[in-house]
C-alpha cells in the first residue's frame, strides 16, 4: 500500500474531474494547431483518427500541472504540452505497426495501420513528428517565452524522443523479446522508452512556468520514478488487465517472451516495486504546497489505473 505525505490527502482531489477538465484543453490545444494541415488528404486524416482516439493525454497534462506547480500559468505552456502529444502519438503508431508490435487494437479502435495501410501509417507518425517540432519552432516566434528558453526545450523534447531516449528505448525492448535483462538493465530500457518522455513533460512544464533549480531539480525526480512506475503498471497490466477495458490485447508480453516486472519479479514483486517508486516520486515533492496536489494524484493514480 502506497504511503502518502502526510500533507496530502487523496481523497481531497478530484482527479477524475481534473484530467477531464485539463484533457479538453489538450483536445483544444491539438486541434488549433491540426487544424494548420490541409485535411483533404490522406495522411492528414490518418494524423487526425489517431490523434483524437481518445487516449490519457498524460504528458501534456503533467505539463500543465508542473508548470503550475512552480507557480505558472498552464496556458502559456499549452503549445508545448500539445506537441508532447503529437510526438506521443506518432510513437504509438509506430510502435502498433506489424514489423514492431503487431496491434489491431488502441484504445479500443483500430489501430492506424488497420484503419488505413502501412504506408499511410508511418506516414502518419512521420507526420505528427515533424509537425510537433514546427509547433514547437512557432511557439519560439510568437509564444510568451523567448526563443532561448524554447531552445533550451525543444532540446531536451529532441533528446528524449531521440535516439539516446525513447527510439533507444524501444530498440532495446524489441532486443527483450530474445534475451532476459536484469533489472537494472530492464529500468535501462523503461526509463528511455517511457520514461524519458514523462520526464522531459514535467521538465518542460516547470521550467518555462519559472521554476527554480531546486523545485525543478525535485519535480525530475518525481518524473523519473513516476515515468518508471508507469510502464511497471503497464507490465502488470499486460498480465491481468481486461482488454474490454483497456481498448487493447493482454497477455502479449508474456506471448513474445518478454523481458517485464512480472516475468522478473512476479506480480506481487511488480507492484511492490511500483509501489516504491511511487513513494519515492511523492518523496520527492512533499516540500511543495497544494498546488502540486495535481501531480501527486497523478502518481498514484498511474499504479491504481485500470487502462
Amino acid at each position: 500500500m502506497t504511503t502518502l505525505p502526510t500533507a496530502f490527502d487523496l481523497n481531497s482531489f478530484d482527479l477524475k474531474t481534473y484530467l477531464a477538465e485539463y484533457g479538453q484543453l489538450v483536445v483544444q490545444a491539438l486541434e488549433r494547431n491540426i487544424t494548420r494541415y490541409p485535411s483533404g488528404n490522406r495522411v492528414t486524416h490518418a494524423m487526425r483518427y489517431s490523434l483524437f482516439a481518445g487516449g490519457k493525454r498524460l504528458r501534456p497534462i503533467l505539463c500543465m500541472a508542473a508548470a503550475e506547480a512552480v507557480g505558472g500559468n498552464k496556458d502559456d505552456v499549452m503549445d508545448v504540452a500539445a506537441a508532447l502529444e503529437f510526438i506521443h502519438t506518432y510513437s504509438l503508431i509506430h510502435d502498433d505497426l506489424p514489423a514492431l508490435d503487431d496491434d489491431d487494437y488502441r484504445r479500443g479502435n483500430l489501430t492506424c495501420h488497420k484503419a488505413f495501410d502501412e504506408a499511410t501509417a508511418i506516414l502518419a507518425g512521420d507526420g505528427l513528428l515533424t509537425s510537433a517540432f514546427e509547433v514547437l519552432a512557432r511557439a519560439a516566434g510568437s509564444g510568451p517565452f523567448s526563443p532561448e528558453k524554447l531552445l533550451k526545450v525543444i532540446a531536451r523534447i529532441s533528446q528524449a524522443a531521440g535516439c539516446n531516449g525513447m527510439i533507444l528505448g524501444q530498440m532495446l525492448d524489441i532486443e527483450g523479446e530474445s534475451k532476459s535483462y536484469t533489472q537494472t538493465e530492464l529500468e535501462n530500457v523503461h526509463n528511455k522508452k517511457t520514461g524519458a518522455m514523462m520526464e522531459v513533460s514535467v521538465f518542460s512544464g516547470a521550467y518555462l512556468g519559472g521554476g527554480t533549480p531546486e523545485q525543478i531539480s525535485a519535480l525530475d525526480t518525481y518524473a523519473v520514478h513516476t515515468g518508471l512506475a508507469f510502464q511497471v503498471a503497464d507490465d502488470i497490466l499486460n498480465v491481468v488487465g481486461d482488454p474490454k477495458v483497456m481498448g487493447k490485447a493482454v497477455g502479449t508480453d508474456a506471448a513474445r517472451d518478454k523481458s517485464t516486472y512480472p516475468a522478473l519479479l512476479g506480480l506481487d514483486g511488480a507492484r511492490d516495486f511500483a509501489d516504491q517508486l511511487i513513494n519515492k516520486a511523492l518523496q520527492a515533492i512533499v516540500s511543495f504546497d497544494n498546488k502540486c496536489d495535481p501531480l501527486r494524484s497523478i502518481a498514484t493514480y498511474i499504479i491504481t489505473r485500470s487502462r
